[in-house]
């Protein structure tokens, strides 16, 4: 693509783009196009499950059919249906292929490109109604999602810059360039009620607006791409699957600003997005749309991408600085926050904001601030003049979930502010795997806490959340059921929280190890009643006293899981019980007079902990055993039991 030096000519390429992009631009008239695309997932979770084995048969099956010309295969991002990969979608017929796997590649282009019939056995299959779904977007995991962070994910190529042009992308920041002042953009962003989805859930118009009124020669805008949280992929997807969109909003928040380089800081474990995100870079200078004059204008923009070592302390703000700096990523007090001179990178004025806050940016500027006030359930106070009064809400837009744990369908959601947990988990999530009975949610990764099923039909917001005991976070949201034990989910936090302390301040370092201590007492059976009002009143201490968000919040899983799960607690203490037979010192596996003998649970054990001869009921040896459950899993007649 040639340098782009003026709005007509991005107008011009954006229009050229879309007639190159066919059937995927902005559908649905293209949906008439009588050429094919198969549209893979190229996701790290799909890329784990053999995607680009799978990508390259359905190539080598094309080719043998002489359909180059006719039939395209695309790597797009992550779908979100990560239960269901690696995925195939094929456009424009519209069907949606789940659990695809590379042996399936030569049936889906025989059956269904050459024969033009569908193969059945590999569409979706709704667990309710027990009926197969060719149409994605009649699938209950999608039905209910309205998709404006993850827009472009599962749609486009992340590696072909003109695939996100064609898709309207760079279209706000042109709208920025040449329709908007700073101050503009500002206020639009603020007018739309969006706030920090990094968990914060600070207005990041208000955000802008501060460092925007810092007085200085040299500003850093920086994109917080620290995902740490246990069982959060919200960040990485979105980077994966659409890097362009975090490029983009970047540029606008830096216009807004005054600033002239960005920051990228990710984690090095994430090598798909980091790879991903450096050929958007690449090709977002070549089009001219990164560096010195951008779309011919005086506006000068570059972006530079630092690696971090995976510390989850670095996703505060202050502590990823020092981090990019080449310090031990550490948090310091504020004032002053990185936005004042003095507060921020190499003590430049600095706006952090993570990869979800800046997913939203594009649509806000090009779809306008009404339009996303009205998504969600926030009502904005507004002046005579239309622009937003009040400087917190919080509840506008739309959040991505990363659904994990025990639920059916495990994966990447995006849904309005507002909506019931009910309806994430049910209609969305399709329920609890296994027909087990829910018991709790963990909302906030290891700094949030546990919603109960009293609680399932309150709206999620962060006011809300919090009234509950619980808290926004990042969007990783665990789902537990009747086989997961409390204290021990509790336990699994802090051990988490403790070992990612940075050691700096005495409540964090010393406090949450003691905390651990006593969450093993508890589980191993050696605890007392004494020592739960201990391991409360220490948690509420830590909580007010600690330096950082990472140790304010490390005690929340314990708080609330006392306060909703007290009964658990006292089992372990009073009665040396597990209720859901999870703690190890707190239960043994015996065999019942139901054996057979079958030596099916013999064959399984790994330790060689089960004796007894064929067709005699069996007998496990308990200095042996380690109570992995592997014996429970294999016997046809269910005679092994916890007691």
């Amino acid at each position: 693509m040639n340098m782009i030096s003026s709005k007509e000519a991005m107008l011009k390429a954006y229009d050229a783009c879309k007639g190159l992009l066919g059937l995927r631009s902005v559908a649905p008239h293209d949906l008439n196009s009588t050429k094919k695309e198969l549209l893979c997932c190229g996701g790290t979770g799909c890329h784990a499950s053999n995607s680009p084995l799978l990508m390259e048969n359905l190539r080598a099956a094309i080719k043998e059919h002489g359909l180059e010309n006719d039939v395209k295969v695309v790597q797009t991002g992550c779908f979100g249906f990560c239960a269901q990969g690696p995925i195939v979608k094929v456009m424009p017929d519209n069907v949606f292929y789940v659990q695809v796997t590379p042996e399936d590649a030569k049936e889906i282009v025989e059956t269904h490109v050459v024969n033009h019939k569908i193969v059945d056995r590999l569409l979706f299959v709704e667990p309710i109604l027990k009926n197969r779904v060719q149409d994605y977007a009649k699938m209950s995991f999608y039905a209910k999602q309205m998709r404006i962070a993850l827009r472009n994910c599962g749609l486009i190529d992340p590696e072909v810059i003109e695939e996100y042009i064609a898709n309207e992308g760079y279209l706000a920041l042109a709208k920025c360039l040449f329709d908007m002042t700073p101050d503009q953009v500002v206020q639009e962003v603020l007018n739309s009620g969006l706030c920090g989805r990094g968990g914060a859930g600070f207005p990041t118009g208000l955000k802008w607006k501060i460092a925007a009124g810092v007085k200085a020669d040299e500003k850093y805008i920086v994109c917080n791409a620290d995902e740490g949280d246990p069982g959060a992929f919200m960040d990485r997807s979105i980077m994966e699957g659409d890097p362009n969109g975090i490029i983009e909003a970047m540029a606008i928040g830096a216009y807004a600003i005054g600033a002239q380089q960005g920051l990228v800081y990710i984690r090095a474990e994430y090598p798909l997005a980091v790879s991903r995100l450096e050929i958007a870079i690449k090709q977002a200078r070549e089009c001219g749309l990164l560096g010195k004059n951008i779309m011919g204008t005086d506006f000068c923009f570059d972006i530079e991408i630092k690696l971090g070592a995976g510390a989850f302390v670095c996703g505060e703000e202050t502590a990823l600085i020092h981090s990019m700096e080449g310090s031990r990523g550490e948090p310091t007090t504020k004032p002053p926050f990185p936005a004042n001179i003095g507060g921020g990178y190499w003590g430049c004025s600095t706006n952090v904001n993570n990869v979800e806050t800046y997913a939203c940016i594009p649509e806000i500027i090009r779809k306008g601030a009404s339009w996303y006030a009205k998504i969600g359930n926030w009502k904005p106070e507004l002046d005579a003049n239309g622009n937003f009064v009040k400087t917190i809400s919080g509840n506008a837009g739309t959040k991505v979930f990363a659904l994990a744990g025990q639920i059916n369908n495990v994966g990447l959601v995006e849904v309005p502010m507002g909506t019931t947990l009910r309806e994430i988990i049910y209609d969305i999530g399709g329920g609890i795997s296994g027909g087990r009975e829910f018991k709790a949610v963990q909302t906030g990764g290891p700094s949030g806490g546990c919603i109960t099923k009293e609680n399932l039909d309150t709206p999620i917001d962060y006011g809300n959340l919090g009234k509950i005991g619980s808290m926004m976070g990042s969007g990783g949201m665990i789902v537990l059921s009747d086989k997961d034990c409390m204290p021990a989910m509790a336990k699994f936090y802090l051990d988490f929280t403790k070992d990612e302390s940075c050691g700096k301040c005495t409540p964090c370092r010393i406090g949450t190890r003691r905390m651990l201590e006593m969450l093993e007492k508890i589980c191993d059976g050696n605890g007392t009643e004494e020592m739960l009002t201990e391991l409360e009143d220490l948690a509420n201490t830590i909580r007010d006293t600690a330096l950082c968000g990472l140790g304010q919040t490390a005690p929340n899983p314990i708080l609330s899981t006392l306060r909703y799960f007290k009964d658990e607690y006292l089992a372990h203490v009073r009665d040396k019980k597990c209720p859901a037979g999870t703690c190890q010192k707190l239960f043994k596996l015996n065999i019942t007079d139901d054996c057979i003998g079958c030596t099916k649970c013999k064959r399984n054990c790994p330790v060689d902990a089960i004796e007894g001869a064929i067709k005699q009921k069996h007998i496990i040896n308990q200095s042996k055993c380690i109570k992995c459950g592997a014996c429970i899993d294999g016997c046809p007649k269910k005679a092994i039991v916890k007691e």
